[in-house]
């Protein structure tokens, strides 16, 4: 295959691309949970400018605002948005591609301008040439990115995994056509600088710093999406210094002068949000999420429910809440969460108001088991993904090498804050959404740095030895043209089986899930109205399906704390359980909702409740009038 016919597969499988994920976004199945929830809030509070409710240490503001614009340029409404958010997601995803694209680009920028033309490097005395063109490297991240969006990044989870993925290639891109421009100045490999008296100097640096300037702005979006992103610009920032100063011999100045100028620019897109943030917690905060997954992955601390003198679930954390919530009985757990005023679930809305005030201590034996755990999760990761190592192996197999000297490792920089992530990640929880953006920066670097065998001759045979393995290219291109093509067939199977499957059963839409369209509808039949409050119990109701309560548009401000392994056998061997129902009644919860099995929620202990439809969630009415309480045909 030449590179001809490999530019066209490229343009072939770009074209179909869009075409594909269209497909699929029609028919992905419905993901939505808490933190899907919790993201379209603050867009209704964005767009009633209740800015005081939008500042959340948990989640940040720029993939609400997405949500928000897809819900106002599609004109959706509360039983539709669902709509606009996939197509929310799958603008997200075409400009993941973009992002793949100006990575890859970039990568093979700075290996071809400082490796030298076709690979050579200028001061090596030999010519070596690497297997995969710039064209095959751009396919072969097509086809990781689409692999993702059939498993970890699919179009149906509202969440703003893609988004973060997007702005951090951007940064690392931007990161890398910084040092491209650096190689491709006249100052020479062998350490020496040019000076200001060179005419190519100023041009050539006016466009290192406007490379410098967007990656400080892709870098501070990303913060504005995840706090996580915080760390990686930091160390990216230091990255790129260290590593013109030590690997391309910049002095000092030069080196520093990009870092400083993507520095300003992330302080002025993210320091708004920092602003805020520290004004409403009263102390510098940048973001809390990480501290509080900490404390409860790896120090031990209890996630739900926990209340100041539970000091047996504080784990290795100090402990001293500001506001937790307001336990109305013990046995069972009872518990108020109007003490805020914002979320559909006020818990899962903003996880830092009810947990202010946890600090963790750091003790190497937790961390160590963690790290244990989570090197299971970075195996698991690995065999859920086995394309792009398994082709990465053949070809080491076939004769590909990753060699010459560390001077000129141009991959080192993407390769080592790829590591970077995936360790970040590592000492608290490793979830196949968060690392994949570490996992691309990590491997395309290593593909295109694969280079052709060395001859075991002098340099005079190297035409010989190139000649003799001019196949390796050959086969390196067919394999990655073949993993796109069967990476989009994959997509358009997956979609058309969805597709035979959601008709059949004539759930078209796919996102709109019987369950959740019907408790909300059940509800409303019963007299329910948006603004209500509403009380739940179990944790399916409560945490893992609380889509309904949206859709419903009631606020779920009082929850019985059980187990759904037996809720039905719980609650009927409660002796006080018209006591809690009573006191679940006396904080204005208008009906109790619960999810039940049909065939086992029977007897006593169902008496009053009433079934939501065709659903299995069930409501208790109790404050409503008889006649608002009645379920109308």
């Amino acid at each position: 295959m030449g590179r001809n016919m490999l530019r066209r597969i490229l343009w072939i499988v770009l074209l179909a691309f869009p075409i594909v994920a269209w497909f699929s976004m029609r028919y992905d199945r419905y993901a939505i949970d808490g933190d899907a929830v919790a993201y379209m809030d603050i867009g209704d509070l964005m767009q009633a400018h209740r800015w005081a409710g939008v500042v959340n240490a948990y989640w940040h503001p720029l993939y609400p605002l997405l949500l928000l614009v897809g819900r106002v340029v599609f004109h959706a409404g509360r039983m539709t948005e669902l709509g606009a958010y996939y197509k929310v997601n799958l603008f997200l995803l075409l400009l993941q591609a973009v992002a793949v694209l100006a990575f890859c680009t970039a990568v093979c920028r700075l290996r071809d301008r400082w490796g030298g033309d076709g690979g050579a490097f200028r001061d090596a005395g030999v010519r070596t040439r690497y297997v995969l063109p710039v064209d095959g490297v751009r396919l072969l991240g097509i086809a990781l990115l689409v692999i993702a969006s059939q498993r970890e990044l699919t179009l149906g989870k509202v969440r703003p995994d893609g988004l973060l993925q997007a702005l951090l290639l951007f940064g690392f891109a931007s990161m890398l056509a910084v040092c491209a421009e650096v190689a491709g100045s006249d100052v020479s490999l062998d350490g020496s600088a040019r000076t200001r008296e060179n005419d190519a100097y100023a041009p050539r640096l006016r466009v290192q710093l406007g490379f410098a300037a967007l990656m400080g702005l892709s870098f501070g979006l990303g913060y504005l999406t995840k706090s996580f992103a915080l760390l990686v610009a930091l160390l990216a920032f230091a990255g790129i210094a260290l590593f013109q100063w030590l690997w391309m011999r910049r002095s000092l100045v030069q080196a520093v002068m990009p870092s400083g100028v993507a520095f300003l620019v992330f302080a002025l897109v993210a320091g708004p949000w920092v602003a805020a943030l520290s004004h409403q917690k009263h102390r510098l905060d940048f973001g809390d999420s990480g501290s509080l997954n900490y404390a409860w992955y790896v120090a031990g601390t209890e996630k739900f429910h926990l209340e100041p003198w539970q000091t047996e679930r504080f784990g290795s954390s100090d402990v001293h809440l500001l506001h937790p919530e307001r336990q109305l009985m013990e046995h069972p757990g009872v518990y108020s969460y109007k003490a805020l005023a914002y979320g559909t679930i006020p818990p899962w809305f903003d996880a830092t108001f009810f947990n202010e005030r946890i600090v963790t201590h750091i003790r190497p034996g937790q961390l160590l088991r963690r790290d244990v755990r989570n090197v299971a999760l970075v195996f698991r990761y690995l065999l859920n993904h086995p394309e792009a190592w398994l082709l990465f192996g053949l070809l080491l197999l076939l004769g590909a090498r990753l060699r010459g000297s560390w001077k000129h490792a141009f991959w080192a920089l993407p390769v080592a804050l790829g590591v970077a992530i995936w360790a970040i990640y590592g000492l608290v929880n490793v979830e196949e959404r968060y690392v994949t953006a570490g996992y691309l920066t990590l491997l395309l670097p290593l593909f295109a740095a694969l280079q052709m065998p060395a001859s075991g001759e002098a340099a005079s045979s190297e035409a010989a030895n190139a000649a003799e393995n001019a196949w390796l290219p050959q086969a390196a291109m067919v394999s990655v043209a073949f993993l796109a093509l069967l990476a989009l067939g994959e997509s358009v199977r997956i979609a058309a089986e969805e597709r035979r499957e959601y008709s059949i059963a004539h759930l078209v839409p796919a996102w709109r899930d019987p369950g959740m369209y019907g408790t909300a509808e059940g509800l409303s039949a019963m007299g329910v109205r948006p603004g209500d409050e509403i009380a739940c119990v179990g944790t399916i109701a409560c945490v893992y399906d609380p889509y309904w309560m949206r859709l419903a548009g009631v606020r779920t401000t009082t929850e019985i704390f059980l187990d759904d392994d037996h809720l039905a056998e719980d609650l009927e061997a409660m002796p006080n359980r018209d006591s809690a129902y009573r006191t679940v009644q006396a904080e204005g919860a208008r009906v109790l909702v619960g999810h039940f099995d049909p065939s086992h929620f029977t007897g006593p202990v169902a008496s009053g409740w009433q079934r939501l439809g065709a659903t299995d969630f069930f409501a208790l009415p109790l404050n409503l009038s008889s006649t608002e309480g009645r379920v109308h045909p």
